[in-house]
């Protein structure tokens, strides 16, 4: 895993890049978020193909229990992936009503995800 830092507007961005998947359970999440806290980064962009496919379940449960744990840590959160190839009205809505806020945010490019966090 590496952390790539964008700087844009005096605001720092931090890029999570990996070729493997990084979260695969609610611990991965909360060790992510204790790492990320820890170095002071409080804007971050996941990529989808990182992140398991049952935080997109949310019956799950991974998904709330993570993004909450970036909330209660104030880190800004933008995924950024092709969402629509998931099946599931509960998670689009999910992605919908994110996307109302600017705290967790679901994207499809970087550029997208730079311009959300650079505000």
């Amino acid at each position: 895993m590496e952390i790539k830092i964008h700087n844009i507007n005096n605001t720092k961005i931090a890029e999570v890049i990996s070729d493997k998947i990084i979260i695969k359970s609610i611990d991965d999440g909360t060790n992510l978020v204790g790492n990320l806290y820890y170095q002071d980064l409080g804007n971050v962009i996941l990529y989808e193909q990182n992140i398991s496919s049952d935080f997109f379940d949310l019956k799950t449960k991974i998904a709330g229990e993570i993004l909450q744990k970036f909330s209660n840590y104030r880190i800004r959160l933008v995924i950024v992936g092709h969402f629509e190839k998931y099946n599931s009205k509960s998670l689009r809505d999910f992605v919908l009503e994110s996307n109302k806020s600017r705290h967790i945010n679901f994207v499809e490019t970087l550029s997208e995800a730079l311009e959300k966090l650079a505000l």
